[in-house]
């Protein structure tokens, strides 16, 4: 608790009216998670369906305490939920592409074993991959509409594919460090299975063919790819709609 609270003391210090709408959107990220989305998939819920409507919720709230209710609000939301689903759409192809089962996860043997044997485990591992990579994803959006927001201000004759342009050209610099970020931040949880491998030696075309391997491997390239594509979604989405405003603006 008192590293809690130093945390949120040097967030109002330092970020004064954001870092207090920071704090609002992590304690209802906590709140919803705890609240809503463990209680369904614990009663059988569709686990994708549950939390890919938790996360566009989370995105819609989080976005509208950072611009309020205008057309940066509907860029940055289209643009992320877009992305959201294509990594969805590409965790359900190749979690059965690689024929991964849902008893990878950790604690998996214990929810079956504590009666839960009615949980498709497989759909809550995909739900996984989209949930985790989510924030960065809306990272991401932000950024993107952000800059082209300034752009549009300053140049107010800009068409909608200039400032799309514009968008891409932050998106191509953005999505190498924030892959790399997730990358890392995924890496964590298994440098200590990595240390067991080398320490074995066991070989790499061994070490790949292993199922909880591959699906951390499919973890990270799926919320990576689904980065990648939210660059040029966003990009798209806030050329055409911020544009569209400045004119709708100025008439």
């Amino acid at each position: 608790m008192i590293l809690a609270g130093l945390f949120l003391l040097l967030l109002l210090i330092f970020a004064r009216g954001t870092g207090l709408r920071a704090i609002i959107s992590f304690i209802d990220t906590i709140l919803l998670m705890w609240k809503m989305l463990v209680p369904c998939l614990l009663n059988g819920f569709n686990p994708v369906l549950v939390s890919f409507g938790l996360v566009l919720a989370l995105t819609a709230l989080i976005l509208m305490l950072i611009y309020g209710w205008d057309r940066r609000f509907l860029s940055a939301v289209s643009g992320a939920a877009l992305g959201i689903l294509v990594t969805a759409i590409l965790g359900f192809v190749f979690t059965d592409l690689f024929q991964i089962h849902g008893a990878v996860m950790e604690s998996s043997e214990s929810l079956l074993y504590a009666g839960y044997q009615y949980l498709d485990l497989t759909k809550i591992f995909v739900a996984s991959i989209f949930l985790g990579s989510s924030g960065a994803i809306m990272d991401l959006s932000v950024d993107i509409c952000s800059a082209v927001y300034e752009v549009v201000q300053k140049k107010t004759d800009i068409r909608a594919r200039e400032a799309i342009a514009s968008g891409f050209a932050v998106g191509r610099a953005a999505c190498g460090s924030t892959t790399t970020t997730l990358l890392l931040a995924y890496s964590g949880s298994y440098v200590a299975l990595l240390m067991v491998f080398m320490a074995q030696g066991t070989p790499v075309e061994l070490m790949l063919n292993y199922k909880y391997v591959a699906a951390e491997i499919v973890h990270t390239i799926v919320g990576s790819f689904g980065l990648v594509t939210v660059a040029p979604l966003t990009a798209i989405t806030s050329g055409f709609l911020l544009t569209r405003g400045k004119k709708e603006a100025e008439k």
